[in-house]
């Protein structure tokens, strides 16, 4: 009996095993979820992985963080943090200053103007994880955190 995962690939041999169909689900609900996230913000020109960095940096505060921090905290790892920051930099949504003793250490924080532009989209963000509310209850969420929670030590641990 196909499931409902072969029927989305059109894929005509079972899965080898559960693990393998569930590891290949997870890779396309996660594909499937970042393309609906990238539509939705769209229209405010900013990708989800520019609105991952303004909310890691809101979360830095004014003490800010260094590139290498900031791409440690990415949900996401990019080759190239220092080109996204420069794109956000040219956008005028964060700062960036170098340190006074060691002027290799560059510090970056979140600009007012990235500030308000994180609040139009934590409102986008807002709504469109609002549209998954009630696909999962309480019970389902929690069991979903757990799971991923372990595949992630799994792999830290590998």
């Amino acid at each position: 009996m196909q499931t409902d995962l072969q029927a989305e690939l059109k894929q005509t041999r079972p899965f080898r095993s559960p693990i393998e169909e569930a590891f290949v689900g997870l890779q396309r609900t996660a594909a499937v979820l970042e393309h609906a996230l990238e539509t939705a913000l769209k229209p405010s020109g900013i990708t989800s992985t520019q609105y991952n960095v303004l909310r890691i940096l809101r979360g830095a505060g004014e003490q800010g963080l260094c590139r290498t921090e900031v791409g440690e905290r990415m949900v996401r790892r990019v080759p190239d943090v220092t080109r996204l920051l420069d794109r956000l930099e040219e956008a005028g949504y964060i700062g960036r200053t170098r340190g006074g003793d060691d002027r290799r250490y560059v510090t970056t924080r979140i600009t007012p103007a990235g500030l308000a532009a994180l609040a139009d989209l934590d409102t986008i963000v807002g709504n469109f994880l609002g549209r998954y509310a009630g696909v999962l209850d309480a019970d389902q969420l929690q069991a979903l955190i757990g799971a991923l929670t372990a595949l992630r030590r799994a792999t830290d641990d590998a």
